[in-house]
């Protein structure tokens, strides 16, 4: 599946004493596929910034997924991110 920007990353918290912007991606996408640089097309445009945390959510599984940082925004406006880290949940009770 390819990015769409209909469908693009929610801001979820803005910078707050200069820290990072959170954004939720809710997409059925390999973490493989979304930290390909300029996966992201529309970056720039959605106010996207070195350093900002991308959380992407599996809308198939519905569970959170990886979490990214945003480590370029190219001159095309997209976004290069991190390799990204997995982010496992668990209910043992």
């Amino acid at each position: 599946m390819a990015y769409s920007t209909s469908n693009p990353p929610a801001m979820l918290q803005d910078r707050v004493g200069g820290g990072p912007t959170v954004w939720m991606y809710d997409d059925a996408d390999a973490a493989t596929v979304v930290r390909v640089d300029g996966y992201i097309t529309n970056a720039a445009d959605l106010g996207m910034k070195v350093g900002d945390l991308v959380i992407q959510m599996d809308s198939v599984a519905g569970a959170v997924a990886h979490q990214y940082v945003v480590m370029t925004i190219n001159s095309n406006g997209s976004a290069d991110l991190s390799d990204g880290t997995a982010i496992s949940v668990t209910n043992t009770d």
